[in-house]
């Protein structure tokens, strides 16, 4: 089947954008662990680094006249940073208006100033990396910390005045029975924060496990977990807005930042190896990736751009659309990729009559939720 890469206008740039800010290092690097991280060897060199932060924002704010909405601190271990690190970022006019900043922590390495601390610097979202509650499970993992002290972490973020609290879990875990995967679920409910999100270990080929790959539950014991976390979760009152997000029924603790990438949104990127997405003045889509390596970054900010080909819009569109549980309206295609609606054609139609995509949206059925991999490359 072959799609009508049919041009309509030209995309519309955002008005709202998001920023990603990148920060490298960990104090272990996790056998899973695909991210451009980065073991600490040395002095962290952290002031110099959010020195070329600034610059590389300066920079990157040539390219949009829009308004920065959200701000996310990823890693690597951004909780390795000093409070007053991110209080001079988000001190930057450009960020003035943000609503969301999103910082990654890992128990066990939040010492460099309390969650009051981070809080009062301009972090209104923290997100916990505890993947497990298990201990066997945490040392097959590489992780630094005890369940002990994941509990301990996450209900020091709960009493501080964040917005929302987020928590980190996998399942499918080496040698992890459904039971098993189902009981640190259900401990990681117990802890009642705003906003989980929960997804399968997959092992990925430059890592540890991808060189030395770990036994996992068979895929009828991992499609298991998923049907029964997915119960679980709803039962205690976690909506899923997409496919690892859980947010508590009020609506409100959705990650504004993730949403913005599914939605196909644009978003800065700053730091070593980030990446970013925007939509220039004359309709461009452009993909900008900054040099990975620590040092090499801090001694040049150095950006590679590379233009979205218009006929990769349509499956670049639509794996991360597809990713929400309410998709999008018809009419966000158009504007987010400068295509006809008729781009997506046929394939759109036939998905519609398998019941796999909705009649009037682009949204998965509860059927084709299931199947979403596969929807996603018949749009190839």
């Amino acid at each position: 089947m072959t799609l009508d890469r049919s041009v309509g206008t030209q995309p519309t740039p955002p008005a709202s954008i998001g920023l990603y800010v990148h920060i490298p290092w960990c104090v272990r690097k996790c056998p899973y662990c695909d991210f451009n991280s980065h073991e600490l060897h040395g002095p962290l060199g952290e002031d110099e680094y959010v020195s070329c932060l600034l610059r590389d924002l300066d920079t990157e704010l040539t390219r949009t006249s829009a308004t920065i909405d959200t701000v996310y601190f990823g890693g690597g271990t951004p909780s390795l940073f000093r409070p007053n690190s991110f209080a001079r970022i988000l001190d930057h006019p450009a960020l003035q208006s943000v609503r969301e900043v999103t910082m990654e922590a890992n128990p066990g390495a939040v010492e460099c100033g309390s969650f009051d601390d981070y809080r009062q610097a301009g972090i209104n979202r923290v997100s916990i990396g505890v993947q497990s509650l298990n201990s066997d499970s945490l040392v097959k993992l590489g992780r630094i910390h005890s369940p002990e002290e994941a509990r301990a972490a996450v209900e020091k973020a709960c009493d501080v005045d964040f917005h929302s609290v987020n928590v980190d879990m996998m399942f499918g875990l080496p040698n992890q029975s459904v039971e098993m995967a189902m009981d640190d679920l259900d401990a990681l409910i117990a802890l009642k924060t705003e906003h989980i999100s929960w997804y399968q270990l997959t092992i990925e080929p430059n890592t540890v496990f991808g060189k030395r790959p770990p036994t996992v539950a068979s895929d009828d014991d991992r499609a298991d977990m998923c049907d029964e976390g997915l119960e679980r979760l709803a039962d205690a009152g976690y909506r899923q807005y997409e496919v690892s997000g859980f947010a508590a029924e009020s609506g409100e603790f959705e990650c504004r930042h993730n949403v913005n990438y599914w939605r196909f949104g644009d978003y800065l990127g700053i730091g070593a190896g980030a990446h970013g997405k925007v939509t220039l003045d004359d309709g461009t889509i452009v993909r900008t990736q900054k040099t990975r390596r620590p040092e090499d970054y801090m001694r040049d900010q150095k950006t590679r751009l590379s233009e979205i080909d218009r006929v990769e819009l349509p499956v670049e569109f639509m794996m991360n659309v597809l990713r929400i549980n309410d998709g999008v309206e018809n009419d966000h295609f158009v504007c987010s990729t400068g295509l006809s609606l008729q781009a997506l054609q046929p394939v759109l139609s036939q998905l519609r009559e398998e019941n796999l995509v909705e009649r009037h949206r682009i949204s998965l059925t509860d059927l084709g939720r299931n199947h979403l991999n596969s929807i996603v490359e018949r749009f190839l």
